[in-house]
This record gives C-alpha cells, structure tokens and sequence, in this order.
C-alpha cells in the first residue's frame, strides 16, 4: 500500500451525504482521526451528523457544529469528538484547549477546519475535503494516510458500495 490512498465520490442531496458519514460511522474505531475541508457550507457538520448515526452516538447528544464551543464529546459506541478549529488560528490556541489529547486519543476524533493545523496533524489519519459543485451536489475526497486509515478507507468505499448506493465515477 502506498502512503496515501485516495477515493473521490459525488453526494447529490444532504441525505447521501449524511448517509455517507454513516457508513464510516460504523467503522471507526477509537484513535482513528478524520480531518475535514471544505468551504463553509460544504457539508462538513451534515457528515458528521451521519457519522454520529453510524457510531451509534446517544440522541441526546444531537451533533451540531462546535464552532463556539470548539470540541464537543458525543457517546456512543464509540465516544465521538467532533472538533471546529474555524475560530483557531495558532498552534498554542489549539494546545490550549486541548486538541491533542483528542487527536488519536481514546475516541473517534473528526476535525472541521483540518488544515489548520498546518503541519502538525497526527501521520494516521484521513483526511477528507468537501467540495461543492453546486446547490445540491458535493464531491468528496478521501485520503488516507498510514496503513490503518488505508484500510480504513477501503472498507469505507466497499460499505458504501454493498449499501447499493451508486457510486458514481469522477
């Protein structure tokens, strides 16, 4: 396997979208890291959602975005920490609050805003970026790093496939 691997698919609704995050959600494990990139709007909070669903995470702990309060802690099958970095600009803020004691830590930890971490991002990881095409349709990009997320992404792709969603090629 190399040291990246890629996988691209298109999401025409927030539901196939949310269903995406889904089926990952069923197969993260506690230490996996997904970062997550897009513009604002490009779905990142609605995969998460879904990635909720599939960890099983207690509906009383709704998943929203954490933009104000920067980490929020969903339990679930999993304890899922879903993270904004939007409102952080530095490294030493990021330690402040404690990022790095989630980043490949006891629970699944995704990450809106990933490229903010500029060079420090843990080495396993995937890493995952939202693009919108238009009002309804968004491509996303997997990529893994390191032999865990490798694999971690093949399941992904083949889970999707086996759902009998399509997928459609890009």
């Amino acid at each position: 396997m190399s040291d990246t691997e890629r996988w691209s698919v298109l999401s025409y609704s927030t539901e196939e979208t949310i269903a995406l995050g889904e089926v990952l959600g069923g197969l993260l494990q506690a230490g996996d890291v997904v970062g997550l990139l897009g513009d604002l709007g490009a779905g990142k909070t609605h995969f998460v959602r879904g990635v909720g669903q599939g960890m099983l995470v207690d509906a009383r702990y709704p998943v929203s975005s954490p933009t104000f309060t920067l980490i929020n802690e969903h339990p679930g099958r999993e304890m899922l920490v879903h993270v904004d970095l939007y409102r952080l600009e530095e490294i030493d803020e990021m330690i402040e609050v404690g990022l790095f004691d989630y980043l490949g830590g006891r629970g699944v930890c995704l990450v809106e805003w990933f490229d903010r971490l500029r060079g420090e991002e843990p080495a396993e990881r995937l890493e995952l970026t939202l693009e919108v095409v238009d009002d309804d349709c968004r491509c996303l990009h997997g990529r893994a790093f390191g032999e865990r997320h490798g694999d971690l992404l093949h399941r992904w792709r083949r889970g999707w496939q086996e759902a009998g969603e399509c997928e459609s090629p890009i």
